[in-house]
């Protein structure tokens, strides 16, 4: 069997891995034209994230990750609300990117190859790419993000849904900030909410991947309401005066938005967050949307991650859905290894996992911007893949 992963993030990657556990040979494409650089800062790095690399790799987790002990929420004044015991643990996309690519074989991750057309037939699919190269092979393994090309072209009625917030980020060397302030975020997932909005910070391994406190980052993650239409698209047109639609990468928001950002954290929040925010070399931002599908499997071509379902980040749970798409795939594969009967015994169990995991985050993401009624210290609030705190 020869597979083709279309997309070289994590999602991608993993399941590129298991896949050639299973001795099935495998290609990755990605359109950049090089190594991916740093992307979406920290992430909640829950089980199916860590999964690979523990099981297979025999990765330590405190190497390529921070642990925390305690769950906590701020009053204005600084004050705890709620300061309770809950372990989480947190990584960064980067470090997680290089761990998993260091492990690919050479010769099998191809840059700059942009996936344009794809042709399927009864026993294979022809890709081409923009590069003007092809491949054929027996199965299409579709992982190309939130802006997916082949989810619009397979299921062209779907659309982005915009949530109506946006998720405003930031990254922080700890040593950068007083002794105080790091004490109060190193050992925690630290929440302020306020009317429509919600801040979190925790920390991540430093951009070397260093775990050792001091070395670390601080990440920052705040949600704030943005009408659509004309506040959005000012929002969303960058310093060059280019309209753009997913996300702002660091360096592309108006420096009008960020003096905003930064009036609005000394005004609004309590202040070792407002130094956090006042900390941040770069702003950036990501537009939250809703994406909801039917399908997943399509004869010899799947989508898998964010290229199917798009869940908001509330549960912390984008890497992991991903993971577990991936090694649920590698499981139909051993089970049965024509491609088109696996897959067909593979969709259902990932949609109901897609389906539970929106329906979820949309009910958080209300609570959260729009019903004010995020209770500090709630359960049913936690971080998880299949529910809170699993």
């Amino acid at each position: 069997m020869k597979v083709a992963v279309v997309g070289g993030s994590l999602g991608g990657l993993t399941a590129a891995l298991l896949l050639r556990d299973l001795g099935i040979g495998v290609d990755v494409y990605e359109r950049s034209p090089m190594v991916l650089a740093q992307r979406g800062a920290g992430i909640g790095f829950l089980p199916e994230s860590q999964r690979y690399l523990v099981e297979r790799a025999g990765v330590g987790l405190d190497t390529i990750s921070v642990a925390t002990s305690r769950l906590r929420y701020l009053t204005r004044d600084g004050a705890f609300a709620y300061d309770g015991a809950h372990q989480y643990r947190f990584s960064s996309w980067t470090t997680i990117y290089r761990e998993l690519l260091g492990r690919m074989p050479s010769g099998i991750y191809h840059l700059d190859h942009e996936m344009t057309d794809w042709e399927e037939s009864s026993d294979g699919v022809n890709v081409r790419f923009a590069n003007g190269k092809a491949q054929r092979v027996d199965l299409l393994v579709c992982a190309d993000g939130v802006a997916s090309t082949a989810r619009a072209r397979l299921l062209p009625g779907v659309k982005p849904q915009y949530a109506g917030y946006v998720c405003w980020r930031g990254m922080v060397p700890e040593a950068a900030l007083d002794e105080t302030t790091q004490a109060l975020f190193s050992d925690a997932i630290t929440y302020y909410i306020h009317a429509n909005s919600q801040v979190l910070i925790y920390p991540i391994p430093g951009p070397d991947g260093s775990v050792k406190r001091g070395e670390r980052l601080l990440n920052l993650v705040w949600y704030r309401n943005y009408l659509e239409g004309g506040d959005l698209d000012d929002l969303m047109t960058d310093n060059g005066g280019q309209r753009r639609e997913i996300s702002l990468p660091p360096g592309a928001a108006s420096e009008r938005h960020i003096a905003d950002m930064r009036a609005t954290a000394m005004a609004r929040l309590p202040t070792p967050m407002a130094k956090v925010v006042l900390a941040v070399d770069q702003l950036f931002l990501q537009v939250i949307y809703d994406i909801d599908i039917d399908r997943m499997a399509f004869g010899r071509i799947c989508l898998i991650g964010d290229a199917a379902f798009v869940a908001r980040p509330h549960a912390a749970a984008g890497t992991a859905k991903a993971a577990a798409d991936a090694w649920s795939l590698a499981q139909a594969l051993t089970d049965e290894r024509d491609a088109v009967t696996a897959l067909k015994k593979w969709e259902p169990g990932q949609l109901a996992v897609g389906r539970q995991l929106l329906e979820r985050t949309r009910r958080m993401g209300r609570r959260s911007q729009f019903d004010c009624n995020w209770t500090p210290g709630d359960p049913q609030l936690l971080f998880g893949l299949h529910g809170p705190g699993r």
